[in-house]
């Protein structure tokens, strides 16, 4: 008899059940699809994580009261900082903690960012605010198109594309202000004390500013990407893109790089009207890598590699 009753229960859930999916014909349908099709959000989206960093990890040392390198200038840039990219020591400075519109130099903390958040290889749609751009850029970005987050990554670090930049801002943060924001909650992360952003592109001077020794500490975390370290160093790349002939070639616009001076591996240049010429160079050379940021200099061709040499000669001597 309770073997009886049990198969009768059995039953009756079984009617039950057909009879709401034919009281609604969807039912089945949405339950199906939520199980044997999960959001792709959920199951195909890298995760987005923000760096865990404890501490600054990448600040430099204390400037000791004598500095190592002495160079004269007859034509001094602004501010400017020599330092070892390894250790965080200083070599040499000058104004180094002096706030100074610093123009694509802003790039750095944007590869930064999509360095550690955005998957390469996902895709990024053009839409109107992308090409509305002023100054460089990639320049054949076009409208609805869908362009990998690596082919923008080139765009953005190779030819300082202010088009790839507001790209890859919107496709990180939903917007550019979005993307703004989240480069000034990083100038926080890394113990920077003296930038601020208002663009991801270095485009706009006003309240766009940062000095040298913040600027090596954001070096020394650039390098620290390999994603970002691989494409500095770069000269050129080709890579297939929907243009005539079904590839794109970027040249690199660092002059430094670009006539292989040697042991140079990276890092921005950056040019406005009132930032000047501004340079964040790298050089691995006997066992060592320095790195010279200069804002607002004169002649970067001939102080950019005088610093370098200078530095590398201490270095060499092994002085403390």
């Amino acid at each position: 008899m309770k073997a009886w009753l049990a198969v009768g229960a059995v039953l009756a859930v079984a009617i039950g059940a057909v009879a709401a999916l034919l009281a609604d014909p969807h039912l089945w349908e949405r339950n199906h699809v939520a199980h044997a099709h999960p959001p792709r959000a959920i199951v195909f989206a890298p995760p987005r994580r923000e760096p865990r960093w404890a501490r600054p990890p990448f600040a430099l040392r204390e400037a000791p009261r004598h500095l190592p390198v002495h160079v004269a200038f007859t034509r001094p840039p602004k501010a400017g900082i020599l330092f070892d990219v390894d250790t965080g020591r200083v070599l040499w400075q000058r104004h180094a903690g002096r706030r100074l519109p610093i123009a694509s130099l802003t790039k750095m903390m944007t590869a930064l960012i999509v360095a550690h958040r955005d998957d390469p290889s996902a895709r990024v749609q053009i839409d109107r605010h992308v090409l509305a751009y002023e100054g460089s850029a990639m320049g054949v970005l076009k409208r609805a198109e869908r362009v990998s987050v690596r082919d923008l990554f080139y765009g953005l670090l190779l030819v300082s594309g202010n088009d790839a930049a507001i790209a890859l801002a919107e496709h990180d943060a939903g917007s550019v202000p979005a993307f703004v924001a989240r480069m000034n909650r990083w100038v926080h992360r890394l113990g920077l004390r003296c930038s601020h952003f208002s663009t991801p592109s270095g485009i706009l001077d006003r309240d766009n500013y940062s000095c040298p020794r913040d600027l090596a500490a954001l070096a020394r975390a650039d390098l620290a990407a390999a994603r970002i370290a691989r494409v500095v160093r770069s000269r050129e790349v080709r890579f297939p893109f929907p243009v005539k002939g079904g590839y794109l070639d970027l040249y690199n616009n660092n002059p430094f790089i670009y006539k292989r001076m040697p042991g140079v591996n990276g890092l921005k240049t950056g040019y406005t009207e009132a930032a000047g010429r501004c340079y964040v160079t790298t050089q691995r050379s006997g066992g060592h890598e320095l790195g010279v940021v200069l804002l607002n200099t004169p002649n970067p061709l001939d102080q950019v590699p005088a610093l370098l040499h200078q530095g590398a000669r201490i270095e060499a001597r092994g002085s403390p």
